[in-house]
């Protein structure tokens, strides 16, 4: 049986194509991937990301276990503030990215994990616990994405115009029809907006409202497609793509968030012996300058024919109409201009390594 979140019949109602992901029953699309796509880019788009996990960290333990299991400095963290984090697993590999909101320093963290490795996540952070009160918390909140440059207009209307004011990776509890909700400036499209932690019983209140009052500012439902190809544009890591369990934080460009002169951490010594030996790998951008689009799995090859590395992500961009694509390769092919062969089902298509995002937006320039 397929879980559903608190928004599925709305989904329904509004036509979406529904399939499986991560054990839930969601959205893929519902009027197109480009234009769903390009109306985020342009003007503001609802996503339900209710199947995102939750786990609470609490108690005069919660610093202390953060610290441990974590990648990054969770002690910088004051009341309000988002921290992108990763957890470590003991060969320095990644269990999964995460976001730590601090909601109490020292005290009370709120975890969001991603969906496919919530009962995993869970497991981990309770296996390595350290004396924190620790609770998946997944069943008890919806979570809304509202991203585009039209976000934050359409925010101040339905939740509160202070949410003009917050800086990103900052996030504020406010009232919404008489509950709380907690609005995160975080997101994952590169475009301006928030995320919103609502709890299930208001979650079809909230996106019904954005909906309407969204109306003249062009907002839009918008699926698990276009999610991917917006994150894609930015060279955003998704958890079985670009990291996994096997990934060296260093290599997939994730070492801003690596704190080993900070404090100690699961896997710190595996992890930074790889840094300090070389990285033989790296992840890179890279656009087709011949037809094709590239796709998760697909060998990249040297002139010569000899395998240098591995598609991870890889699609039509909408923005700019060209085939883009992630992948690791030899750090000797590493540098922007290298060109490569990607491998597509036994034809090469040639292909350049380019500075990334792939797109520039109002949040990224």
């Amino acid at each position: 049986m397929l879980k559903s979140t608190a928004l599925h019949d709305v989904h329904v109602q509004h036509g979406a194509k529904m399939v499986e992901f991560a054990g839930w029953h969601m959205p893929v699309q519902y009027e197109g991937v480009k234009e769903e796509h390009l109306n985020v880019r342009t003007n503001v788009g609802l996503f339900d990301v209710s199947h995102m996990g939750e786990i609470r960290v609490r108690g005069p333990k919660a610093l202390e276990t953060l610290q441990w299991i974590t990648t990054n400095d969770v002690a910088k963290l004051e009341a309000g503030q988002a921290q992108y984090s990763l957890f470590p697993n003991k060969e320095g590999g990644i269990v999964d990215d995460l976001i730590v909101y601090c909601l109490q320093p020292g005290a009370d963290y709120l975890l969001c994990v991603n969906a496919s490795n919530t009962d995993k996540d869970f497991a981990f952070v309770k296996e390595n616990n350290r004396g924190a009160d620790v609770t998946n918390e997944s069943g008890d909140w919806g979570q809304i994405a509202v991203q585009g440059p039209k976000a934050v207009e359409l925010l101040g209307r339905v939740v509160s115009p202070e949410i003009k004011g917050m800086a990103s990776f900052t996030h504020r509890t406010f009232k919404f029809r008489g509950s709380e909700v907690i609005v995160a400036r975080t997101g994952y499209t590169g475009e301006d907006g928030a995320e919103i932690f609502v709890r299930n019983a208001q979650a079809v209140s909230l996106w019904n409202d954005l909906m309407e009052k969204g109306n003249d500012l062009g907002v839009k439902p918008i699926g698990l497609a276009a999610r991917d190809t917006l994150r894609t544009e930015m060279k955003y890591s998704l958890y079985g793509h670009e990291i996994d369990d096997t990934t060296n934080p260093y290599e997939a460009g994730l070492g801003w968030v690596v704190k080993p002169a900070k404090k100690d951490f699961i896997g710190k010594a595996p992890m930074v012996a790889a840094r300090d030996a070389g990285l033989k790998r790296k992840l890179v951008g890279f656009v087709l300058t011949d037809r094709g689009i590239p796709r998760q799995g697909y060998g990249l090859l040297s002139f010569d024919n000899k395998e240098i590395g591995r598609v991870t992500s890889g699609t039509q961009s909408p923005s700019t109409n060209e085939s883009i694509g992630i992948g690791y390769v030899d750090v000797a092919f590493a540098e922007v201009g290298r060109e490569f062969n990607v491998d597509i089902r036994g034809r090469g298509a040639k292909a350049r390594v380019v500075a990334t995002p792939f797109v520039r937006t109002g949040l990224v320039p």
